[in-house]
Parts: C-alpha cells; sequence; structure tokens
C-alpha cells in the first residue's frame, strides 16, 4: 500500500532563523559591530592595567619623600580620600540649596569642585563648538580653492603657535567693552574663557580639513564635472564624505588644545571651573591644598580622555558605511 509522503514544511518554519537564534543582548549589539573574545579582551586589557599599577606603586612610594612648602607630597590615597571629600561638600551644599529653595529663598553658596567641572565643560563645549563652526567651511573652501589656500595660509601660521596667555588680555577688554549689559545671559569670564578656547582650537580642524578637501581623489572631481554637479552638490556628494575622517582628526586635536588652554584661561579670567579651583587652592595654602589640587590635576586627565574617547566614537558612528 502506498503512502502518501507529506510534503516538507518550509525551511523558514523548520529550522530558527539567526534572528531567532540570537541572544536579547545580541540583537542590541549594532550590525557590523565585532565583539572581542574572551581572550582578546584580556590581551588588550592587561597591559594598560599593569602600567597604570606600576605608576601608583611608584608614586605611592616616591610621594613622602618629596617636601614641600605645604609638606610631603600627597599620595594615591590621599588624593582619593582628598576626592570624596570634595563630593561629600558637593552633597552638603545640594542639600543646603534644597533647604533653602524649600523655603522660599535662594541658595548664594559658593560653587563646589563639581560644579566647577561642570562650568570648566560648558565653557570648552563652547569654545569648541564657536571654533567648529569658523574651521570647517574655511577649511572646506581653502581645500577647493588653491588662491584662498595662498591667501590665508600666512595668517594660519602666525596666529596658530599665539599662546592663550597673549590672547587673554586682548580679548578680555573686547568682550569686557562690548558686554555692556548689567545683567548678561553669560559672564564675561565663561565668555572671555570660551573665546580664548576658540582662538587657540580652531586651527588643527581647519588644517585638517583643508588637506582632507585638497587630497580628495581627482577621477571624482572629474566625474563631478562630467556629471555637471553644482559647487553646492561636489560639497555635499563628494567633497565633505571623502574628507569626514580629516575632519573628525582635527577636531579631536582642537577640543584637546582648547582643553589645555581651558584650564590656564580660567585662571586668569576668574571663570569659576576648574582652572580657578587649581588657583584658590594654590592661594589657600592649607595642609589639604596640594592634595586637592592633585584631584584637579587627575581629574583633568581622566576628563580629557573621556573627551577623546568620545570623539573618536563619534567619528567611527559618522565614517561607518561611508560611500562617496
Amino acid at each position: 500500500m502506498d503512502q502518501e509522503v507529506a510534503a516538507p514544511a518550509d525551511a523558514a518554519a523548520v529550522a530558527p532563523t539567526a534572528e531567532a537564534k540570537a541572544s536579547p543582548l545580541a540583537r542590541l549589539i549594532p550590525e557590523g559591530l565585532k565583539v572581542p573574545t574572551a581572550r582578546q579582551a584580556f590581551d588588550a586589557a592587561w597591559p594598560p592595567v599593569l602600567g597604570i599599577t606600576v605608576f601608583l606603586t611608584l608614586w605611592a612610594l616616591l610621594a613622602p619623600l618629596v617636601n614641600t612648602s605645604l609638606g610631603t607630597l600627597p599620595g594615591p590615597g590621599d588624593v582619593w580620600t582628598a576626592f570624596t571629600g570634595l563630593l561629600g561638600e558637593y552633597s552638603a551644599a545640594r542639600a543646603e540649596q534644597a533647604a533653602a529653595e524649600a523655603a522660599g529663598g535662594s541658595w548664594t553658596g559658593a560653587p563646589t569642585f563639581v560644579d566647577q567641572v561642570f562650568t570648566s565643560l560648558k565653557t570648552v563645549g563652547m569654545g569648541f563648538a564657536l571654533a567648529t563652526i569658523a574651521a570647517v567651511p574655511l577649511g572646506l573652501i581653502a581645500g577647493m580653492s588653491k588662491k584662498f589656500n595662498a591667501a590665508i595660509n600666512p595668517l594660519v601660521q602666525i596666529m596658530r603657535p599665539i599662546s592663550p596667555l597673549a590672547w587673554l588680555p586682548i580679548v578680555t577688554m573686547v568682550v569686557s567693552a562690548s558686554m555692556t549689559s548689567e545683567d548678561p545671559s553669560m559672564s564675561k569670564s565663561f565668555v572671555i574663557s570660551a573665546v580664548v578656547v576658540m582662538l587657540c582650537s580652531l586651527w588643527p580642524t581647519l588644517i585638517n580639513t583643508a588637506i582632507g578637501t585638497a587630497s580628495i581623489d581627482k577621477d571624482l572631481i572629474n566625474v563631478g564635472r562630467v556629471l555637471k554637479l553644482s559647487w553646492a552638490q561636489r560639497l555635499t556628494k563628494l567633497v565633505l564624505p571623502s574628507s569626514l575622517p580629516y575632519i573628525f582628526t582635527g577636531m579631536r586635536l582642537s577640543l584637546g588644545v582648547g582643553w589645555m588652554v581651558l584650564i590656564a584661561a580660567e585662571m586668569l579670567s576668574q571663570n569659576p571651573g576648574l582652572g580657578k579651583f587649581v588657583w584658590d587652592e594654590f592661594q589657600n595654602g592649607n595642609q589639604q591644598s596640594l592634595a586637592r589640587i592633585m584631584v584637579a590635576v587627575v581629574s583633568i586627565g581622566v576628563i580629557g580622555f573621556i573627551l577623546d574617547r568620545v570623539m573618536m566614537a563619534m567619528q567611527a558612528f559618522v565614517s561607518r558605511n561611508r560611500t562617496v
């Protein structure tokens, strides 16, 4: 007796799809991103961990041997204690502020260390944004026009090495003369610091953008001419996609320069950020000042590292699947 053979079920119904097999955590990972294996993660992690451990050990051993006018140089433990103390001051200040506002009053206490960190971040963000807005268009035009590049190149090379300390008096006088309002939306010290950051940090972005634009494959430019693309179309469809890596490299350099310049600018302009914190602690000259200054120094380095990693992530995100 012949038996009927059932038709094979649809393969999609029988075998689970790769998406069904994937764990919920795997589906959260962006497509194309490779997750390192445990061995690869270990090989990448142990050298920096070892380097930091050796540095902290040498710091702890050698710090007591260095005597200053404020006592011995604080070690890692002293710096950590000072850091937790600063966080405690921030928590106490927020509690006082909440109590004053609940009572219908206003809190007028001095900014804490955490407040000054955020002030510095806002200041460098403003200066970096102004520098990017000015540098990227100028760099694109300089890369696309040899005559414009020749016109601005001497000015760039002259102004690029000028120290922020040289810019500060000029910027201070200009901003003070321009901001005549009795209650401005931004303080003069904030504007002065941001403008100094802009003047000192725009050059890496401008130069890298011009180099990236000028190094575009000439065949692409010829294709744009054949297709009769307008200047704006060549800029958006050919120039910008090809020069993005150069632009972001310049922006990373500019952000690093701006963060370094900011501390000196805040010291002299008295913008209530990390620079002013360091200067005030230096002027106080008590036993805790040196450890608190070391907290600020470590914080400046860590924040600079985080800002650089953020720019790297933005560059990778914008440049992925980049096509021309």
